[in-house]
């Protein structure tokens, strides 16, 4: 510029804006994301603590699942917010390893605050970190071992797993059997699966062994009716799209009641057409009709005479399950109404799932169960539980259970667990570290140490020493012994294989990548400015997470 300014450099910001830059900037933003990984990391493992939360109406979540912890709980500081977004990558992409995301995403950063004070640029620590995750990935793709997506072992195996640790533990040999059967009915023929296609219904109550799995749907509707009947086999369903009930009598331009006979006339005629549509859907050989709207007591007598158990006011997504199950037409014209349009149950039943008692009135919790379906490619995993927070944090471990046998099926590859991968890739990332010259070689040595945070923190929730447990695991490692695991009940190496501790590969990779990205990204932050309204990609609202917060909230 011609003119030099003699009074510092220009402010353009108002004055009240909040801005934060250089190293206080970078410090504020690696402390919040530190102190998010801080947070679950006692969560970890199988002899990880649960958290309690709770909101301002006194409502209570206890969990030690991950990305349940970081979604419910209030943080509003933006650099914490990316690093809840690893959790959520992980959650969508796998549905498991939440936890192990968030925390090497927290170590990467606390190591990379040691360099900066050493005088290394984050652009160098950057630089390195993403030469050590291309050395990960390789050495992840060479620890990982096929599987035939028949090998249902395995895939209990993977289920079990992930389950560890989350309520569910006691029983997680039966649920991984549920899980791993539900899952393969999902599967389609290009190898995918539909998650859609695998609902989860819990109903707090009795034990957890009497959760079952179900080749079919639930239905949580009782009949209108206390006479219609509430058992079948080999039962014919029809899905109706409309109510059948009797029009509400309008008087307007359209016509002009004189007299009492005319309005009787004008019912005797609407009663005639419903019985006429009530008749046509009992010719059809319906034996179960789920109507999207109300049923007329008219209407709802002549089912009984006929035998039919109708449920009104069905949710268009249990219509929607119902007719994938049984292969029924979502009908909305009965007069086109044939027999092709009814779907096939082996059994549909009303079903007790346990007796309530509020304020010494008893009343009975039902549903009606369409089962039996042996060409029905959708299923229902019935969860039992003592309390409704031990179905909830059971219901969790299945959604997670769900999503790793997913992967294993659809990828076809699997990874020991138990911090074996993290130990094996740490040696390997030291390795190559040799062979990377200038101040990425810092980094990448300090990423392999990063790594090391998950078998660590395993040693320490498990109460065990975690220096002595971490060398002997590295020891082992570095002895030719891949598929070492940390024990945590002894706190030394074993067979993870062996003890069918086992996950999907998909699982470590996108831990790895996310958690890279993110510490990447915060590492490149030197200024944090509180901005107006922001117009964020792909958020139509322009509300990201933390909108509206300033830079120096948490």
């Amino acid at each position: 510029m011609a003119r030099q300014m003699r009074n510092g450099p220009l402010s353009v910001l108002s004055k009240e804006s909040q801005r934060t830059a250089g190293d206080e900037a970078r410090t504020m933003n690696i402390s919040a994301a530190r102190a998010v990984a801080e947070t679950v990391r006692t969560t970890l493992g199988p002899r990880g603590m649960d958290k309690m939360l709770v909101d301002s109406s006194g409502n209570v979540v206890v969990t030690n699942d991950g990305v349940t912890l970081l979604e419910e709980m209030d943080i509003t500081h933006p650099a914490a917010n990316l690093v809840i977004e690893v959790s959520q990558t992980q959650e969508e992409e796998v549905g498991d390893g939440t936890t192990s995301a968030v925390i090497l995403a927290g170590e990467l950063l606390s190591v990379a605050e040691d360099l900066i004070e050493q005088g290394i640029h984050p652009s160098s620590i950057v630089a390195g970190y993403q030469e050590a995750v291309t050395t990960a990935k390789t050495a992840l793709d060479e620890l990982a071992i096929e599987i035939d997506p028949d090998d249902t072992e395995t895939l209990e195996a993977i289920a079990a797993t992930a389950m560890t640790g989350k309520g569910a533990e006691r029983s997680k040999e039966l649920l991984a059997e549920l899980v791993v059967e539900a899952v393969t009915t999902a599967v389609r023929e290009d190898g995918t699966v539909d998650r859609d296609a695998i609902d989860v219904r819990s109903f707090p109550g009795r034990s957890v062994e009497d959760s079952r799995f179900i080749s079919g749907t639930l239905v949580d509707k009782k009949p209108p009716h206390p006479s219609m009947p509430t058992s079948f086999t080999d039962a014919n369903v029809l899905v109706y799209e409309d109510d059948l009930e009797l029009s509400e009598l309008e008087i307007g331009a359209g016509a002009t009641i004189t007299d009492v006979e005319q309005a009787d006339a004008f019912a005797d005629r609407d009663r005639e057409e419903l019985e006429s549509v009530v008749d046509r859907i009992v010719d059809s050989g319906a034996d179960v009709v789920l109507v999207d709207g109300g049923i007329d007591d008219f209407a709802q007598q002549r089912f009984v005479d006929a035998g039919v158990l109708a449920l009104r006011r069905v949710s268009d997504d249990h219509r929607r399950r119902v007719a994938g199950a049984t292969g029924a037409a979502r009908v909305g014209n009965l007069e086109r109404l044939t027999s092709d349009d009814l779907g096939h149950a082996g059994r549909v039943e009303r079903e007790m799932i346990r007796e309530l008692t509020h304020k010494g009135n008893a009343r009975a919790e039902q549903t009606t169960v369409f089962d039996d379906l042996p060409e029905s490619e959708i299923g229902t995993i019935l969860l039992r539980g003592g309390t409704e927070h031990v179905v909830d944090e059971i219901e969790r471990a299945i959604e997670d259970s769900i999503g790793v046998v997913s992967a294993a099926i659809e990828d076809g590859s699997v990874l020991p667990g138990a911090g074996a991968p993290e130990a094996e890739l740490a040696l390997a990332v030291r390795e190559a570290a040799g062979g990377i010259g200038g101040r990425e070689q810092l980094a990448v040595e300090a990423f392999a140490e990063a790594l090391e945070a998950g078998p660590r923190t395993l040693a320490e929730n498990s109460g065990h020493d975690a220096i002595d447990a971490l060398v002997e695991l590295t020891a082992s490692h570095d002895g030719g012994d891949r598929t070492a695991g940390l024990d945590p009940d002894t706190g030394s190496p074993f067979d993870a294989l062996e003890a069918g501790v086992v996950e999907p590969l998909r699982v470590k990779r996108t831990a790895l990548e996310s958690a890279v990205d993110a510490a990447s990204m915060i590492l490149r932050i030197d200024d944090v400015v509180a901005a107006g309204e922001l117009s964020t990609a792909g958020d139509d609202d322009g509300a990201g997470p933390g909108a509206g917060a300033g830079p120096m909230g948490m």
